[in-house]
């Protein structure tokens, strides 16, 4: 199966620490990175700018040709028949360029009028949300909803998006009710980068989940940040210095109201890997990923191209096809991953292909 290269598109550079005030929103940046991205061979970008990605996303569309988005939606609070409408209409505007990537979160957010706390009524929740969500989509007329947490009447959505049925929905989430959320509304899981034994686990579980109910197993992303030297203790000594910064930027920070100390399966697994030790496989490192409390994708493969090239495709051999990979510098990252990895892997991916479609071939009959 061919590989996807995904990226990330932020408002502006999250390496520089936690913002000081005045325009949260760089437009130039925005846009300079957009194109760094599309010039670099990037399928698509996961956006990055918060509640402001729908905007942010039309934006980058206007000044992009082929890129395509991979937009963080949180079900909740938001009405469905909102969440259909605000999305088919982005979808024309980038004339069929998104994905929707469906976010549970770790916890309620009472700020957003979210207050459902417990973990699996909140899975349950984004399932029911996503039935509504592709009933709006592909509707043509109006509907009534009965469900736990939905109760609609007369739905209907008069613009459908500009791909059809709908936009491709990815989902995320290290919990066991995550897989079957995937299992039943998604093409593509969202996984951040764990021992390689660790993945094919989890990969095996999402397998299970879509066999229950007869669905074909969706593909599957793995996170990576990529830390590239020259040689490889070049390499290592850039990444000790984005961990120390990392490290700073958090000890620097005001904490985070929202979660209250709270950790997610995700965080959870990072964290207890870490613990095994800093280093698996060939170039997997944790040392970012605990300088900022593995909150989020921040584990790291660290050594040279082809160190990183050759660990990517251990994750391509069990069963990854979708690789969302961003670094610490977003604009001269991307270059060097434009230069050095994408290509490499792809050729890879090409030739082994071919290989194993040889191999499968029945041989021809001679007389």
């Amino acid at each position: 199966m061919p590989v996807e290269f995904v990226g990330a598109l932020a408002a502006q550079n999250q390496f520089l620490g936690p913002p000081s005030g005045g325009q949260n929103i760089d437009l130039d940046f925005l846009r300079d990175l957009a194109r760094v991205h599309e010039n670099a061979g990037f399928d698509r970008v996961l956006m990055l700018a918060g509640g402001e990605s729908i905007v942010a996303t039309g934006f980058a569309a206007s000044v992009t040709e082929r890129l395509g988005f991979m937009i963080p939606f949180r079900p909740g609070p938001l009405s469905p028949l909102h969440g259909a409408k605000a999305l088919a209409a982005l979808d024309h505007v980038t004339e069929g360029r998104i994905r929707v990537h469906a976010i549970t979160g770790i916890t309620a957010e009472p700020g957003l009028g979210d207050f459902l706390t417990d973990k699996d009524e909140r899975y349950a929740r984004t399932s029911e949300y996503l039935d509504v969500l592709r009933q709006a989509w592909t509707s043509d007329a109006p509907f009534d909803h009965d469900g736990k947490y939905y109760q609609l009447r007369n739905v209907y959505s008069p613009i459908k998006p500009y791909q059809q049925p709908h936009p491709p929905v990815s989902f995320g989430g290290s919990s066991d009710a995550a897989y079957h959320v995937a299992a039943r509304h998604c093409d593509l899981y969202a996984l951040w980068a764990e021992p390689l034994s660790d993945v094919k686990e989890q990969i095996g579980k999402l397998k299970a989940a879509a066999a229950a109910i007869g669905k074909p197993t969706p593909r599957v992303s793995l996170s990576a940040r990529l830390i590239i030297g020259k040689t490889e203790a070049q390499a290592w000594e850039k990444a000790h210095e984005i961990a120390e910064k990392l490290a700073s930027n958090r000890r620097n920070a005001a904490p985070n109201p929202l979660f209250h100390g709270v950790q997610g399966t995700g965080t959870k697994r990072l964290l207890a890997a870490a613990e095994r030790g800093d280093r698996h496989d060939k170039c997997l490192w944790f040392g970012t990923a605990t300088a900022v409390g593995a909150t989020h994708d921040s584990t790291s493969l660290v050594g040279t191209p082809d160190q990183i090239v050759e660990a990517l495709l251990d994750y391509y051999d069990i069963g990854v096809t979708t690789f969302l990979n961003r670094g610490y510098e977003p604009i001269y990252d991307a270059v060097d991953y434009g230069r050095y990895i994408i290509p490499a892997v792809r050729e890879e991916v090409r030739r082994r292909e071919e290989a194993a479609a040889k191999t499968s071939a029945p041989a021809l009959q001679t007389a």
